[in-house]
């Protein structure tokens, strides 16, 4: 089970702006690894930056997700993701967490509803942790 958000606090502190600041450190990390493919294509995968920026971006958040229920930047800030029940994410929970975050990138109306939510919600929840029941907890807090 999740921790209490009015019970546990430490879990969730300062969980939202941990969030945006991993975002930015992946979207960096992300970028630096499409360049590096366009270095590695001859330059042609410049010609197909959006599709080569998806793919990459998609397999990177699955694979650090899978692989410790975090992202590198989630890892530098200090938070991870748990499911339901508390568990760190197993590889298909962590490609449906990423086809749902890449969904909301694709749609903005959807990320702009998952931006409040995490925002707002007690569990600083985005639209694909509230529809998977996952949550961002800080590392340092995280239960055994």
């Amino acid at each position: 089970m999740l921790p209490d958000p009015d019970r546990q606090p430490d879990f969730y502190d300062s969980v939202p702006a941990k969030r945006l600041f991993a975002w930015i450190i992946d979207t960096v990390l992300i970028v630096l690894l499409c360049l590096v493919a366009v270095l590695l294509t001859a330059f042609i995968g410049a010609f197909f930056w959006p599709v080569l920026y998806l793919v990459i971006g998609f397999a990177y958040r699955t694979l650090t997700i899978a692989a410790g229920s975090a992202t590198w930047g989630m890892r530098f800030m200090g938070i991870e993701l748990r499911d339901a029940e508390g568990a760190r994410l197993d590889g298909v929970q962590a490609l449906l967490h990423t086809a749902g975050y890449t969904a909301s990138v694709a749609l903005a109306p959807l990320q702009l509803i998952s931006i409040l939510l995490m925002a707002f919600s007690p569990r600083g929840q985005g639209l694909t942790d509230m529809v998977m029941g996952t949550a961002m907890l800080n590392r340092r807090a995280v239960y055994v």
